[in-house]
């Protein structure tokens, strides 16, 4: 049953998702934390910030490692991945076979047009989120962030070595 739950509620959030991954980490959060209770505040934080360093789209990663956590199987991370994956893979299909159809249509651009502030919002809920979770940001966390974005933006160092050391420090200070 937990199978069809988790296939059922990825299924819905890559359903109505639009605009990639940081767009879906509040429906995520909104979910698997609060409707479900699959898991709670702190593991779903520790689930975001894994997904954004491992190689892929963070609306998969994080799927991928819910069902992981919410079976304690390799199964339920392939019905999360699959589910959330599914909608758009039936959707761009559906968009490839009838765009020429409707790509000058003007109800069709006008509803791209809209989709974009929803998007921007759906990003910005996902950072406010994550910035004012209880158990998330401490003044070492803000350090730690100052001191990474600093050396990226203006000490042009590479973010990859931004990351390990992040991680490293993180590791040493809590």
């Amino acid at each position: 049953m937990i199978y069809l739950q988790l296939f059922i509620t990825f299924f819905k959030i890559g359903l109505f998702t639009f605009g990639g991954g940081y767009a879906m980490i509040s429906l995520i959060q909104n979910e698997v934390v609060v409707k479900h209770q699959w898991i709670d505040a702190s593991t779903f934080t520790d689930i975001i910030a894994i997904s954004q360093m491992t190689p892929g789209p963070i609306g998969i990663n994080s799927a991928t490692y819910v069902g992981y956590s919410v079976t304690d199987s390799v199964w339920g991370a392939l019905v999360a991945t699959v589910a959330v994956c599914l909608p758009s893979f039936i959707i761009i299909l559906l968009i490839a076979y009838l765009y020429k159809q409707f790509k000058r249509n003007k109800w069709f651009e006008a509803a791209l047009k809209g989709i974009r502030p929803v998007v921007l919002g759906l990003i910005a809920s996902a950072a406010i989120l994550l910035v004012t979770a209880d158990n998330f940001i401490d003044w070492k966390s803000w350090v730690i962030f100052g001191v990474a974005f600093a050396a990226t933006q203006w000490g042009k160092v590479n973010p990859i070595l931004v990351i390990i050391l992040a991680g490293f420090v993180g590791f040493l200070i809590y």
